[in-house]
């Protein structure tokens, strides 16, 4: 992205603003009393399963928080994390590399979900990253992040 590891850091990093760039988390809310992002801050995805369907609400909380390198949150309760989602940042050509990266805990249910189901769902998150991140990158390189 054409734009500094600073700046990127400042949009991956705002949960509040996942609304505008995520084909399925149309918003999201800091809660119990979190309002930015650190190691431990809880925040609530909503979310619309491949952009179609009902809604629900995910909880999520921050498990990485390296500013202007790292931003990564877990989906699932205190006691049980479904999955993980993340941002890399590195400075590259006066830019930012970002790679936005999706990681499944390993529990029982979601192994048996994703040998029935996961390649779809691989693709629909490959496409959903790509569209996230072609999204931020317009909007950081228009300059109003």
């Amino acid at each position: 992205m054409d734009a500094t590891p600073a700046a990127t850091w400042d949009l991956v990093s705002d949960v509040t603003r996942i609304g505008e760039f995520s084909p399925e988390t149309f918003e999201a809310r800091w809660r119990r009393g979190y309002d930015g992002p650190e190691v431990g801050a809880k925040f609530k995805g909503h979310v619309r399963r491949n952009g179609v369907g009902p809604t629900y609400w995910s909880a999520c909380t921050v498990t990485a928080c390296e500013p202007e390198r790292l931003f990564e949150f877990s989906v699932g309760t205190d006691g049980t994390q479904v999955n993980n989602w993340g941002y890399r940042l590195e400075p590259k050509d006066g830019g930012t590399l970002v790679t936005e990266y999706f990681r499944l805990e390993t529990s029982l249910p979601m192994r048996a979900y994703w040998t029935a189901l996961g390649f779809l769902r691989k693709r629909t998150n490959e496409n959903g990253m790509r569209t996230t991140l072609e999204r931020m990158k317009a909007v950081l390189e228009e300059g109003q992040a």
